[in-house]
């Protein structure tokens, strides 16, 4: 609902091929605090979060504590988004031996930037959590922290830091240069490109869905006063809609590319190639 506010204040449907703000931070900068508690404000974007956690919890719960031998059509759903996480990912990259472990965290992980991301297509919420940098980059920090934590306690500093830093497998003259690039991958980029993906994609897709949509509702909404221009607005709601379901595809599509990357490094930490 902010977006469209912002959107409407500033187009000038007469002068504008398309509405945009002057600066599209606003589409995502949200400091006025709906509420206070103590100290704590809690603005749009901290009572997503919030809610997005709550739902998580809900879905989880109600769909999985009956167990019943004919489930439910909502508890097949949720039993099979489970079941995705734990054999496809947990398992299947993890394995067996250990899937397990990272079982929860995976699948919080997921549910968690499934129901965030979903956000942006939910009427009246039009708003990823993750199109903030800070939300990408805490979860990118966290499986950092997991999977140097594991890497170290699994295999040693020696083997684990060392051996990458001085590849005993490569030429001798090589072996400077490419441990170093193993280094810096592993120990700074993967953070880094774990959470930029996510958020790169996600403001695309915010940014790209709120001006069509917006833009298409305005322009039509002002056929009195610029005629023939209104025709525009059905052309942008049309592409709208048509993003709309491409950002469906890709907000499942993120949160499963986060988390099974996340299940990768975490591998690659128990059992590391040099």
């Amino acid at each position: 609902m902010g977006d469209e506010m912002i959107l409407a204040v500033d187009c000038d449907v007469q002068g504008e091929v398309i509405c945009a703000p002057p600066n599209v931070n606003e589409l995502f900068e949200f400091t006025t605090p709906l509420f206070s508690i103590g100290g704590f404000d809690f603005t749009r974007t901290v009572f997503l979060i919030f809610a997005a956690m709550a739902i998580v919890l809900v879905l989880l719960y109600t769909g999985l504590r009956r167990g019943q031998l004919v489930p439910s059509k909502f508890e097949i759903v949720i039993e099979s988004l489970v079941g995705f996480v734990r054999d496809d990912i947990a398992k299947g990259v993890i394995g067996t031996a250990h899937g397990m472990r990272y079982l929860p965290y995976l699948l919080s992980l997921f549910f968690f930037l499934l129901v965030g991301n979903l956000f942006e297509i939910t009427p009246f919420v039009n708003f990823p959590i993750s199109s903030r940098m800070a939300l990408p980059a805490f979860l990118a920090l966290l499986t950092w922290v997991i999977f140097v934590f594991v890497g170290f306690s699994k295999n040693g500093f020696k083997h684990y830091f060392i051996d990458a830093l001085w590849p005993k497998s490569v030429p001798l003259a090589l072996r400077w240069l490419v441990g170093i690039i193993d280094v810096v991958s592993t120990f700074v980029l993967r953070p880094i490109t774990l959470a930029v993906r996510l958020f790169a994609n996600m403001v695309a897709g915010h940014l790209m869905l709120t001006l069509l949509l917006v833009s298409g509702v305005l322009f039509v909404a002002g056929v009195g006063d610029i005629g023939f221009k209104a025709g525009l607005g059905i052309v942008w709601f049309a592409f709208g809609l048509a993003i709309w379901v491409f950002e469906f595809v890709v907000a499942v599509l993120q949160a499963y590319i986060f988390t099974l990357l996340s299940a990768v490094y975490i591998q690659t930490s128990l059992e590391p190639a040099h």
